[in-house]
């Protein structure tokens, strides 16, 4: 099956590319969750106006991005949560609440999806956390997760 991704796919490819996919993946996975669109030679417009918006967004290059790692890595993260008494917090740290922690914290807007956790992060203390720029960029942080 041929199809058009809409947003990137780990694994498979970024927005604008054109993938093919088993049937059953593209029809039950792909196609359903909206990261996915049917391939025809009308959608080839679209593709043109995602990849406007996927540049639009991206770093714009290598130098950029070392630049962008070098500010976050300065930064000293920490991020209020509600917890209880031995320190198990009520619900779990998610990827927008690291990009809100790094822009509270006098860093760079950077994209939730850039944004990798180590696993549910559902206590108090410090975790490392991955920030993937660039395709040959990654920034690692240390996020210090505090009671309120």
């Amino acid at each position: 099956m041929k199809l058009i991704l809409t947003r990137e796919v780990a694994n498979l490819g970024l927005a604008g590319d054109i993938v093919e996919v088993a049937d059953g993946y593209g029809r039950n996975f792909l196609v359903p969750q909206g990261a996915a669109i049917g391939w025809t030679k009308g959608a080839e417009k679209q593709i043109v106006q995602i990849k406007r918006s996927r540049d639009a967004r991206a770093v714009r290059d290598l130098s950029h991005a070392q630049e962008i790692k070098a500010s976050i890595e300065k930064l000293s993260v920490s991020l209020p949560a509600r917890a209880g008494a031995a320190g198990t917090l009520f619900g779990s740290v998610t990827q927008a609440d690291v990009v809100a922690a790094i822009k509270a914290a006098g860093g760079p807007t950077i994209d939730r999806r850039q944004v990798v956790l180590p696993g549910h992060i559902k206590n108090t203390g410090k975790h490392p956390v991955a920030i993937n720029l660039h395709s040959q960029v990654a920034a690692e942080i240390t996020l210090a997760v505090i009671s309120e």
